[in-house]
């Protein structure tokens, strides 16, 4: 099981790894790129859904979500 499942997100953009005890500040958009990992989305899915949400190019889009996800795995989040 991936640790990004196991992941708490609550209301005010806090992620909580409750078997590890570590707790995460994120913004609105690293919550929501969070809930899409946890629903087994991928990259370019979750690309295509802040395009249309945010109105934003998904090229743009692709850096930020590639450095995000990036930052997941260093913290051993996501694999």
């Amino acid at each position: 099981m991936q640790v990004i499942s196991q992941l708490v997100l609550d209301e005010n953009n806090m992620a909580f790894h409750p078997m590890m005890g570590n707790s995460y500040q994120l913004n609105a958009i690293g919550k929501e790129i969070l809930n899409m990992l946890k629903q087994h989305k991928v990259k370019d899915e979750i690309i295509e859904v802040l395009a249309k949400e945010y109105d934003m190019p998904e090229h743009e889009l692709f850096i930020d979500v590639s450095d995000f996800i990036s930052k997941l795995k260093v913290y051993g989040l996501y694999q």
